[in-house]
């Protein structure tokens, strides 16, 4: 059974790649929390934050939004002494003010999730990668969105990290078409259609 080269040999990274990556997600909290995941892998490995994974749903309250809202500086503090996760103030505040701004869009009858999907018109871009090498870090999408997301107030949402969360909660299907979940997810999206 052929994967994404990027899985590896690593088991984590394999289940990771069959179960999770490039499958479409929609629901504000599991969004939310692939953001905040995203956010902190920048200049890290992947595998890093899917190692800590349990700890940062612990230390997150599992990522819910109003929750992670309400973070205070002695929450900050005691997130900055967790060696379960990565340990940057600026991270934590983003994923705080993040919240925050999800919240506030909610507020005004937006779900992340539509919010989100309506940049591809609820369609998933489908880029055909036939090997890794064409995989690109970022994309005239992930600018956009990038962009209008900064203009919101987000923070640690730059166009490279954003462009990996688009592949990540399959708003981007970036298997490459010789991978098995690359036909699941193509046969999958026909069927909802």
């Amino acid at each position: 059974m052929y994967r994404c080269q990027w899985s590896g040999n690593n088991e984590n990274m394999q289940v990771y790649h069959d179960t999770v990556w490039g499958t479409p997600e929609y629901d504000d909290q599991r969004l939310f929390r692939k953001l905040v995941l995203d956010m902190n892998q920048a200049g890290l490995s992947w595998q890093t934050i899917l190692n800590k994974m349990d700890n940062f749903d612990n230390a997150y309250e599992q990522f819910e939004i109003k929750k992670v809202a309400e973070f205070d500086e002695a929450k900050i503090e005691s997130l900055m002494q967790d060696a379960g996760i990565i340990r940057n103030r600026r991270k934590i505040e983003a994923a705080i003010n993040n919240a925050q701004k999800i919240l506030a869009m909610q507020a005004e009858g937006v779900s992340f999730s539509d919010y989100l999907w309506g940049f591809t018109d609820h369609q998933v871009v489908d880029n055909k990668i036939k090997n890794a090498s064409e995989v690109p870090a970022k994309t005239e999408l992930s600018d956009r969105i990038a962009k209008d997301l900064k203009k919101r107030g987000f923070k640690f949402v730059g166009s490279t990290t954003i462009y990996a969360f688009l592949q990540a909660v399959g708003i981007v299907n970036d298997h490459e078409m010789a991978c098995f979940r690359y036909e699941e997810l193509n046969t999958g999206m026909k069927q909802n259609d």
